[in-house]
């Protein structure tokens, strides 16, 4: 079973993160940010991942380091289950449109962290979330879970689906890049002979 739990506590945040990349896309969330949760709900669902998520955290201050701590944690429980990653097929790419909106997310589970993102939001907020953190979510994902990640929103007036198509699609690309490759059973998708 490729699963993981990590658990991560600071002054600012508790938070309980547990995967199985080969599950049925179940979540069970509670991060205290309810459009977050419906945002993971997405990964979840569209990545045929199982997710639980359990986070407290300053939310009297603002969201950024509840939202910012559970994609650090959220990575590293993706890095955790992915283990040496033999035999996954590395590469993952989707297009995901809802409506007006249209996103593509690409991911390569390299090794090396780095981030591309683009996503020019036409409101700064959706209900009182401040879609600037999603920046921050991303970016704590990338360091830890250790991959390559562009996301790109080619077109969107709503920026409700401006941010749930890069979180489906986002969700698609983490699934075929976990995905075993039946061909490449025992095999290190890579020249170096390490990710």
């Amino acid at each position: 079973m490729r699963t993981a739990e990590v658990i991560r506590n600071t002054k600012e945040t508790q938070i309980r993160v547990a995967i199985n990349l080969d599950g049925k896309g179940e979540s069970k969330l509670d991060s205290g940010i309810p459009f977050l949760d419906h945002m993971i709900d997405q990964i979840a669902r569209h990545g045929m991942i199982d997710i639980e998520l359990k986070a407290t955290g300053d939310l009297q201050i603002d969201a950024h380091h509840t939202v910012e701590d559970i994609g650090i944690t959220l990575g590293q429980a993706i890095a955790k289950a992915l283990g040496d990653k033999t035999g996954i097929r590395r590469y993952g790419h989707a297009y995901v449109p809802l409506d007006e909106a249209l996103s593509r997310v690409v991911i390569d589970l390299s090794g090396r962290p780095g981030l591309e993102y683009h996503i020019n939001f036409t409101r700064a907020r959706v209900g009182e979330f401040d879609v600037d953190l999603f920046y921050e979510f991303f970016q704590g994902f990338v360091n830890h879970a250790l991959c390559t990640l562009h996301i790109d929103n080619l077109r969107g007036v709503n920026s409700h689906h401006q941010i749930e198509t890069a979180f489906k699609a986002f969700g698609r690309a983490l699934r075929m890049g976990c995905e075993l490759d039946s061909r490449a059973a025992g095999i290190l998708p890579s020249t170096k002979g390490t990710l």
